[in-house]
């Protein structure tokens, strides 16, 4: 046996409770070996980079698969070993890279030479039965890849604040050009119109789809969307609503008083920006034992689509060190997956600034994940008329994975310019985010029948993408495939196609984050959306 991973000590959130009772039964997964990532890697870039011969030929399913398959020698020998400990396992995702069984605490112990214990996250008092370290016979090292969960420590999502505005102010004119001042109090979809040019005219094409991802019993109020669009949206019809599918015991209920703010927030912002593109909420329920809060069932469930989203928003995140690599990296992969068939995926980057996905004591910049993916597009957020940085929104470098060539001169651009500022804070070589932002302060919802503020880069998220929907929809309607995985086009032809914010910053972990600047920088990407010079930009 080998040490396969470990971790040198229980995360700060967490304490330790004592070891799990050797008769309680866990759900593990193992990740076998891909056969082909660098392949895949290749191929997504090449049918998302524009000039590329393959430009927008996106991949089959089954050629995606193709690329993700174990080796059947893999296969084999993982399954030879699990057979002579008597364990049955089964397939849990398309490709057969990743196999599902459930044991004993005893036998994982053992199996593993771990020492599966529970630990209690401090804040919620929610516990989970993990190991510090875990090891496997030398002979798979190659053939698989890490066993899952057993050293991830994923803390709870927290959602936005709900904050009631001291008056609810009458709607916006929507036929205004100019972008009026109640804007930089109250952000509306009339203000996001004015502010970036969306247009207010319906999508025509059904099977142009924007996916809303939905966690920790969040639901989107269909009443509450009523009376949105009723104010918000009044040349909307009052019966425009979203379709749901549902995972993980997930549901959505009715009940007013179980609407969820983040999940309001989302779904009152794609359905009420991205006007008649059909809405699909995901709702992703408590039973999910993948170790990451469910983020690993809802993208393979959305790999198993035949005809998945041509957008995905989600609002939700983690501290880039709460994640092992090898975890870190399968999600990243699993992103590419989807991007490659033609999916734009965006993520809020975070509401920490430089201390992570929320505000936190720190020593050195604390990344957040999925935003270090190189694969997805990271979304930070603005505030005002004249836009500048929203102070808490999260950017950096990732520890884990390298900076893609796609984004490497506009990274040293600015790395050139910020000199040894927060030296030795952060990695220089890192995945920089975010790519790009949007409004993310002072955003009006209704929840629960009431009108009120709400703010983070959860905003910025689904407002991004509603951009992107609409010019998918017009892509489509054109004969043309949707854009599918952003940030090539991003940071080449797409970036003059973007309101450069220059001011602001994102403070943390004390000191005052980095800089907002002319070009990329760390806080609000390469800026947000100008839709008609974007519409030019795609080549409509």
């Amino acid at each position: 046996m080998q040490v396969h991973e470990t971790r040198a000590q229980v995360p700060n959130a967490f304490a330790l409770k004592g070891p799990a009772s050797p008769d309680t039964m866990l759900d593990l997964r193992v990740a076998l070996v891909n056969s082909d990532i660098a392949g895949l890697e290749k191929a997504l870039m090449d049918v998302s980079t524009p000039g590329n011969a393959l430009y927008g030929q996106h991949l089959t399913k089954e050629e995606v698969e193709s690329f993700v398959a174990p080796k059947q020698e893999s296969v084999d020998a993982v399954m030879a070993w699990l057979k002579e400990n008597d364990i049955e396992a089964t397939k849990a995702s398309p490709a057969g890279d990743w196999l599902s069984f459930s044991i004993p605490v005893s036998k994982a112990n053992s199996l593993l030479d771990a020492d599966f214990s529970e630990f209690t996250h401090i804040d919620s008092g929610t516990t989970s039965i993990r190991t510090l370290t875990y090891s496997i016979p030398a002979d798979l090292k190659g053939q698989l890849d890490f066993v899952h969960p057993t050293t991830v420590f994923a803390k709870p999502f927290n959602g936005p604040k709900f904050v009631t505005p001291p008056k609810i102010k009458p709607a916006v004119n929507l036929t205004s050009d100019a972008v009026p001042a109640s804007c930089a109090s109250t952000v509306t979809p009339a203000c996001l119109q004015a502010l970036y040019g969306i247009p207010t005219t319906l999508a025509t094409v059904k099977s142009n789809q924007l996916g809303v991802s939905g966690f920790i019993d969040q639901f989107a109020n269909q009443a509450d969307l009523r009376t949105f669009l009723g104010r918000l949206r009044p040349d909307l019809s009052s019966t425009t609503t979203f379709s749901l599918v549902t995972l993980d015991g997930g549901q959505n209920s009715q009940n007013i008083n179980d609407a969820g703010i983040e999940a309001n927030l989302d779904v009152q912002y794609t359905v009420g920006v991205a006007s008649g593109v059909p809405n699909v909420f995901i709702s992703v329920g408590d039973n999910n034992r993948d170790g990451v809060n469910g983020f690993l069932d809802e993208i393979q469930a959305l790999i198993a689509e035949s005809n998945p989203p041509q957008v995905l928003t989600t609002s939700y995140g983690f501290d880039e060190p709460d994640l092992p690599t090898s975890i870190a990296n399968s999600l990243c992969n699993a992103y590419m997956q989807l991007g490659a068939r033609g999916t734009s995926i965006l993520f809020a980057s975070g509401d920490g600034g430089v201390s992570g996905s929320q505000s936190q004591r720190c020593t050195t910049f604390i990344p957040t994940f999925p935003s270090g993916c190189p694969f997805l597009t990271s979304v930070g957020a603005t505030t005002g008329i004249t836009e500048t940085a929203a102070s808490f929104s999260s950017g950096g470098f990732s520890a884990i994975f390298s900076q893609p060539s796609y984004q490497a001169s506009a990274v040293s651009t600015y790395l050139t310019a910020l000199g040894n500022t927060n030296s030795g804070k952060f990695t220089r070589t890192g995945r920089a985010f975010p790519d790009i932002s949007a409004q993310g302060e002072n955003v009006e919802i209704v929840l629960s029948n009431q009108f009120g503020l709400v703010a983070g880069t959860s905003c910025s998220s689904p407002i991004f993408a509603s951009v992107i929907a609409l010019l998918n929809d017009e892509l489509a309607a054109a004969g043309k495939p949707p854009l599918g995985f952003l940030n090539p086009f991003l940071y080449s032809t797409g970036a003059s196609a973007l309101n450069d914010v220059t001011t602001g910053s994102n403070p943390g972990c004390n000191t005052n984050g980095f800089p907002a600047r002319a070009g990329w920088d760390p806080v609000t990407g390469l800026g947000t959306p100008n839709f008609a010079k974007l519409r030019t930009a795609v080549g409509l």
